[in-house]
């Protein structure tokens, strides 16, 4: 069974994402929260697969919950669904641990193609954002060599495609916990905090190429 959460304070915009969840995930089982102080106490109880987050909650901002939901379930992938596409929003939600940034400009049918993407290893990233982001990195054109050791390299391209911690440790030969500490060293040269930036990054170093 896969578990979903959906923190939006609108009734409409939930069953509207929720729509594009079960589109996605047929048979994901979505559990509701319109506010922090709710996001809170379910999260407590329970782990989710996804959960997508508004940033504009009653009681504060979703970075919080994020932050907390991370935290205590680092292997749920905390997407932002949101109408903020400025940097103010978009980068306190990276750096709280988000993995995902899709503006509610876009359709029900893609928002559903960006959640079937995480399948196949792709950030679930608005093409505005996706941009936004590429032009942030793109202050600087220092090359992967001059970055990163071949290890790293390979470590980071494997990490960009979607690949959990495990089997790049198994690709590679290595244990986990040295993958673990190559990810943490990449993320620290690279100055970033999730996934998605670091994929941004790897895609901008031509490490990877997006779809």
């Amino acid at each position: 069974m896969h578990y979903s959460l959906i923190i939006e304070d609108v009734p409409d915009a939930q069953q509207w994402l929720a729509a594009a969840l079960c589109s996605a995930y047929p048979q994901t089982q979505i559990s509701y929260a319109a506010n922090l102080k709710e996001a809170f106490a379910i999260t407590a109880k329970h782990n989710f697969d996804i959960a997508l987050v508004d940033l504009n909650l009653p009681d504060g901002s979703g970075v919080n919950a994020i932050r907390k939901i991370r935290c205590k379930a680092p292997e749920t992938l905390c997407i932002v669904v949101t109408i903020y596409d400025d940097d103010q929003h978009l980068f306190p939600a990276l750096q709280a641990g988000a993995q995902g940034y899709l503006l509610k400009e876009q359709s029900q049918q893609q928002i559903c193609q960006r959640l079937q993407g995480i399948a196949n290893g792709e950030p679930p990233l608005s093409p505005a954002i996706a941009r936004r982001l590429l032009g942030h990195f793109n202050t600087q054109t220092p090359t992967p060599e001059s970055i990163l050791t071949p290890r790293e390299q390979d470590v980071l391209t494997l990490i960009a495609k979607g690949i959990k911690l495990a089997e790049v440790a198994a690709m590679l030969e290595i244990s986990r916990n040295t993958a673990a500490g190559y990810v943490k060293e990449i993320y620290r040269k690279l100055d970033v905090t999730s996934r998605a930036e670091a994929t941004m990054e790897a895609a901008r170093l031509g490490l990877i190429f997006p779809k």
